[in-house]
């Protein structure tokens, strides 16, 4: 059986909601083992948080949205705030490789588990410490959910139709922060691997979500242009957006980059009168006259199925796609071909679909092996086996409300 990529690498996670917990999903689905750092005392928000089948979540282990953002780990409860449970956890960052947490700058210093300490413990350490603005400047402090990311990074600005407001940007935004992270904890690994020297890793979200920005912020620097929100345009393509199509709030979406796109896409038409209409005779006038074109696109895509123009637009080459909601996903023969989901048993909430890694190694399998930890299950493993407790000395922790 071929070896996990990072089999044999323990982080400790102290991560909490969306974007932490998505680093460390990642790097569980490459083998790593992964030890989440839970309480009763502050739960993971994700732990109280979306629903099953349409009901209410029943109890902090039947929670949909922590099983799919924590596949494959390990959980332990302790209280911070006891000096037992503390000498308990930096025992355990001793025997691992890594320590990620996405507090606000200084929650883990002030319970007496900051990078100098942990560089005590463990010199190699690797720490990654993901906040929404960074451990340094004048809003290090601030607190931030995934929208908060977005505005300040500029990226809301851009987002949404010229004649409405900025739009809200949520849990893309955590995914993106947390692929980051991974990114960078990995890098540091790699570097741990061939020094032996461990590190800090400061991640700002707001500055992983201002690097997406790319040309727009070229464009203030080197034009002074403040570019605003083009909906489903594109600054040069035309025409490029979403055209309604024959079912109940069906789209299709398509892209034209060039004028042989624009010369295959009237073929597979059949060259409609106004397609020669002056216009529309190069790219500058259809962008001039773009809204009139769309208008003219969607009477011919709308008493057909996205299926249906997809077909004919790919066949000539042009791109042109479904816009999908989450039921065409789910039973989509490609997806379905490339196995995107799959099922874990869960032992309150039973057989759960969840999405395997989006990524293949040919060599070192990327797998979903388990389901998201119960609160606590992994006590007796943890504390017992990896760190020599015997069993009692944990029971009568977690009747203390040491281990909680």
């Amino acid at each position: 059986m071929n070896r996990s990529a990072l089999e044999g690498i323990r982080i400790t996670d102290f991560t909490w909601a969306g974007a932490g917990p998505y680093a460390t999903l990642l790097l569980s689905f490459l083998g790593a083992q992964v030890i989440k750092v839970e309480s009763n005392r502050r739960l993971d928000t994700s732990r109280r948080s979306g629903s099953r089948g349409g009901k209410p979540v029943e109890s902090v282990d039947q929670s949909a949205s922590f099983n799919d953002f924590n596949l494959n780990k390990m959980s332990i409860t302790a209280d911070l705030k006891h000096p037992k449970a503390l000498e308990l956890i930096k025992r355990t960052i001793a025997v691992s490789d890594a320590v990620i947490d996405n507090f606000r700058p200084g929650v883990l210093d002030r319970l007496g588990l900051g990078y100098p300490v942990l560089k005590e413990i463990n010199p190699s350490i690797v720490m990654l410490s993901s906040s929404a603005f960074g451990a340094t400047g004048p809003d290090a402090s601030y607190g931030g959910w995934a929208f908060i990311f977005a505005a300040l990074a500029g990226l809301s600005h851009i987002t949404g139709y010229s004649d409405g407001i900025p739009t809200e940007l949520r849990l893309v935004m955590d995914l993106t922060v947390g692929s980051m992270s991974a990114y960078c904890l990995l890098g540091a690994l790699h570097h741990r691997r061939k020094t032996g020297e461990g590190q800090f890793v400061d991640l700002s979200s707001r500055q992983t979500l201002s690097c997406c920005m790319g040309e727009v912020l070229l464009d203030y620097a080197m034009n002074g242009r403040n570019q605003g929100r083009l909906g489903n345009s594109d600054p040069f393509m035309c025409p490029h957006g979403c055209y309604p199509c024959k079912g109940d709030y069906k789209w299709v979406t398509i892209a034209v980059e060039s004028e042989e796109d624009w010369r295959n896409l009237v073929t597979a038409m059949r060259h409609p009168d106004w397609a020669r209409d002056g216009r529309f005779a190069d790219a500058y006038l259809r962008k001039k006259n773009e809204a009139e074109l769309n208008r003219l696109i969607g009477e011919w895509t709308k008493d057909k199925t996205a299926y249906e123009v997809m077909q004919a637009l790919q066949k000539v080459g042009v791109a042109a796609t479904p816009t999908m909601n989450a039921e065409d996903l789910f039973k989509d023969p490609h997806l379905r071909a490339r196995k995107l989901y799959t099922q874990v048993n869960h032992p309150l909430m039973g057989a759960q679909y969840v999405a395997n890694p989006p990524f293949k190694l040919s060599g070192t399998p990327a797998t979903v092996r388990r389901h998201g930890p119960l609160l606590g299950e992994h006590n007796d493993f943890v504390f017992g086996e990896l760190l020599g407790l015997p069993e009692q000395e944990v029971k009568n922790l977690e009747e203390q409300q040491i281990l909680f």
